[in-house]
């Protein structure tokens, strides 16, 4: 989890390599009512996607595959919405933090936690397993790599519904919309095809606090 200053963090980023963030969870149970709606995020072109997820792809395809005849967009509803949030606090709160070097003896290794261990892309990758058993449609949920609040690589899950992109993140147990979380955002899984997609460094205009 060493710091990296903004170049040398880039670069890393697009070379397929990043930190994850110290995992602080908090905050009250978040209300069950539906948000705000509120202007998605966009693509910005082909990006090269994260070496880790390559490799998890390889282990996992059918986790990787893009169905196009699933909806691009979740319609949220309370009961939509009432179970991203208990999901999202659930993961978070059964895996133990740990890093992929300490895990595995590797810098980035993504895949499921096991034995109830992983780092940041770990707890999200299996928030999306979780929720795609519920019935939420994979494609709509996208692995998001974005810069924190501590000018660290970190990895989200992006929740994208008719309401708004959200994001699910194994530092807090609130599910925020994108332009709250403060991150800036570099790139996502693409919805069209097994690849990823530049999100233009879009920067979050909210530093959140009580996160």
């Amino acid at each position: 989890m060493k710091h990296l200053g903004s170049r040398r963090l880039l670069n890393g980023i697009f070379a397929g390599v990043f930190v994850c963030a110290p995992f602080l969870l908090g905050g009250e149970a978040q209300a069950s009512r539906l948000p705000e709606a509120s202007a998605p995020t966009f693509d910005a072109g082909s990006a090269r996607p994260i070496q880790g997820w390559v490799e998890f792809c390889s282990r996992h395809p059918e986790d990787c595959r893009v169905n196009k005849a699933e909806p691009e967009f979740i319609t949220l509803d309370a009961l939509t919405w009432s179970t991203i949030l208990s999901i999202n606090r659930e993961v978070n709160r059964s895996i133990q933090p740990i890093t992929d070097v300490e895990l595995y003896g590797m810098a980035d290794y993504w895949d499921y936690p096991s034995p109830g261990y992983g780092d940041c892309e770990d707890y999200q990758l299996l928030k999306r397993k979780l929720l795609a058993e519920a019935g939420l449609p994979t494609r709509a949920m996208r692995m998001t790599v974005v810069i924190d609040e501590k000018n660290e690589g970190h990895a989200v899950l992006m929740i994208r519904t008719d309401r708004g992109d959200f994001i699910l993140d194994n530092k807090t147990d609130k599910v925020l919309a994108w332009h709250q979380t403060g991150y800036v955002y570099v790139k996502r899984e693409s919805q069209y095809a097994s690849s990823w997609t530049s999100l233009g460094h879009m920067t979050s205009p909210i530093a959140t606090a009580n996160r």
